[in-house]
């Protein structure tokens, strides 16, 4: 080489995690997603469209596009996979895309979520199956999915889950959530051997748009900083939890919710 030549610094290959549920710009999802794609990941996301449809904010039509583009600028690798998670037949896809298109899975964040509001006398049937098939079925399968497919390094490998723990009036989240936390923290011990940490956060409520003015007013009061959640708050501890620093933490189910009241 010829002084004065240079040649670009190969670049180096970054991990890859796969996030659920990331279909609004404003979500605790998309925060997470590009938390993490500013902290040297590549991303696959899954995002469902036709639930937003369904919900009271209406879908953004575009949204995972946007996203994508979002997280590449910040110097990710992106890959948007449209799947419905009350399909059993998801969770492989989703991981056999992930894998075709960008690699290894190293870290799995669970984000997704059936939230109907309904009470123990209004629930349907329907409704409650369709909660338990999305917040609970599906988790398993993806925490299951990573756990066969998992090869990266011992003590590499993270799953993170968001959960809640609002049960009145709200009856089939609140009890497929708790089956969530339960799922995700037995990986903590079933994949010693794999040595994946696994944690769950409740970040208590996260105006996200489905607020109206008296809960955002109700839950201010309630909380020491007089302020709400934001999904920034959210990221950062995801953040950490995937992070090498964050390994020591494993088996947890932690609160990030401003010291709510």
């Amino acid at each position: 080489m010829t002084s004065g030549q240079h040649h670009p610094t190969p670049r180096l290959p970054r991990p890859v995690a796969l996030l659920t549920g990331v279909g609004r710009t404003v979500g605790l999802g998309a925060g997470i997603a590009g938390r993490l794609a500013a902290s040297g990941w590549d991303l696959a996301f899954t995002y469902w469209t036709d639930y937003d449809r369904r919900m009271a904010w209406g879908a953004e039509e575009d949204a995972a596009a946007e996203i994508a583009l979002d997280l590449r600028e910040r110097g990710a690798r992106a890959l948007p996979v449209e799947a419905d998670l009350a399909d059993p037949r998801a969770p492989a896809r989703v991981f056999a895309e992930a894998e075709q298109r960008l690699g290894p899975v190293t870290a799995l964040v669970l984000c997704h979520c059936e939230s109907v509001d309904s009470g123990l006398l209004d629930t349907t049937v329907e409704s409650f199956d369709r909660h338990f098939a999305v917040n609970a079925r599906a988790t398993w399968l993806l925490v299951r999915e990573f756990g066969r497919r998992f090869a990266g390094e011992p003590g590499s490998g993270r799953i993170v889950a968001l959960t809640s723990d609002h049960t009145v009036g709200n009856l089939p989240y609140g009890a497929s959530t708790g089956a969530l936390d339960r799922i995700v923290l037995a990986a903590a011990r079933e994949f010693a051997h794999l040595g994946v940490t696994a944690n769950v956060v409740n970040p208590g409520p996260v105006d996200t748009g489905w607020m109206d003015e008296a809960t955002r007013t109700e839950l201010r009061g309630r909380t020491p900083l007089g302020r709400l959640g934001t999904p920034r708050d959210t990221a950062h501890l995801v953040d950490f939890l995937c992070s090498p620093q964050g390994q020591w933490v494993n088996g947890q189910l932690l609160l990030s919710n401003g010291g709510l009241a």
